[in-house]
């Protein structure tokens, strides 16, 4: 995977290329969640302005998040063709199809159902509509409640409505979980999430700020982008960073850019700084820390995990 910008990030936080490989997880299962049933299933189907007047069959998904997320609530099975990056669960129909250059006719050619995108790149969503190809765009989640969202919007659409509901109850019951029993501590700890090596962060106010925040951190990226011009994704500088001297520094470009603790450590000025003398640098699943389906409850578990080991 080429090395990613803030642009390219936040455009799909991002739509994936923070995405390639990962774990297994129970909830990527294309089997229903245990007394649930999809035979309630109404259609026709609304959601927004797409009706479907049956349940889809040939479902092509462009977006890495939106994959997980149709099997993750048991659609699996109606899925024909999923982009070049969805790359989870392993047996997903990947294809040459593009989410970041999508080509109209290369997707109506699929003879699909139901396409989803997480992005409108280069009008495609006219493109498609124009060639009567039904469209739903599933934009990249700036809360958790997006994300909720979606899964019940794939699943009023994939006639599992049922299972999409249990997807996202078990995803809110983990979360409690998981932060119910925080350390209570009179100082923050402080972290700095590394997009790539470019030094590119995320905010407070992205996606994934918004799952630190729910592990009771402070991100020291927030000062960068106060006013908000950069979107959520400012570029930092090696000197901001180490004035910073964040407690933890978390790393999504393992895969991508084979960054490490070893490289971090390397890097000017950074052997002093206190996630690198306390052995601090968390190595991120690249695909888990860009998504926003299922698995950000494995990324919240990464977090907490990572810093329960500092007393409070």
């Amino acid at each position: 995977m080429s090395r990613r910008t803030p642009r390219l990030f936040a455009a799909t936080l991002a739509v994936a290329a923070l995405a390639l490989g990962a774990c297994a997880e129970k909830t990527s299962s294309d089997t229903p969640a245990a007394g649930s049933s999809s035979t309630a299933a109404a259609f026709p189907a609304t959601v927004g302005n797409l009706t479907l007047d049956k349940r889809p069959e040939k479902i092509v998904s462009l977006s890495p998040t939106a994959t997980e997320m149709l099997f993750a609530i048991g659609a699996g099975k109606q899925v024909t063709a999923v982009d070049d990056q969805s790359n989870f669960p392993a047996d997903a129909p990947k294809s040459e199809l593009s989410g970041f250059q999508p080509n109209a006719e290369a997707i109506a050619g699929k003879n699909p159902d139901l396409v989803v995108l997480a992005n409108d790149t280069n009008k495609i969503v006219a493109q498609l509509t124009a060639l009567k190809v039904p469209v739903l765009l599933t934009p990249a989640a700036a809360t958790l409640d997006d994300s909720y969202r979606q899964l019940t919007d794939l699943g009023t659409l994939t006639g599992h409505p049922t299972e999409a509901a249990d997807v996202t109850a078990r995803m809110k019951d983990e979360i409690g979980k998981l932060t119910k029993d925080l350390p209570q501590r009179s100082t923050k700890l402080t972290y700095y999430h590394e997009l790539g090596p470019e030094l590119y962060s995320a905010t407070s106010k992205t996606f994934i700020g918004s799952i630190y925040t729910l592990a009771g951190l402070e991100n020291i990226a927030d000062a960068s982008d106060a006013d908000g011009k950069n979107g959520g994704y400012p570029q930092l500088s090696q000197e901001v960073i180490v004035k910073a001297n964040p407690d933890f520094v978390f790393l999504a470009d393992v895969k991508c850019c084979q960054q490490s603790a070893d490289t971090v450590k390397a890097r000017s000025g950074w052997a002093g700084v206190t996630a690198v003398k306390n052995n601090q640098v968390v190595a991120l699943d690249d695909d888990i820390a860009s998504r926003w389906g299922p698995r950000v409850v494995d990324l919240l578990r990464s977090i907490v995990d990572a810093t329960a080991k500092v007393p409070a």
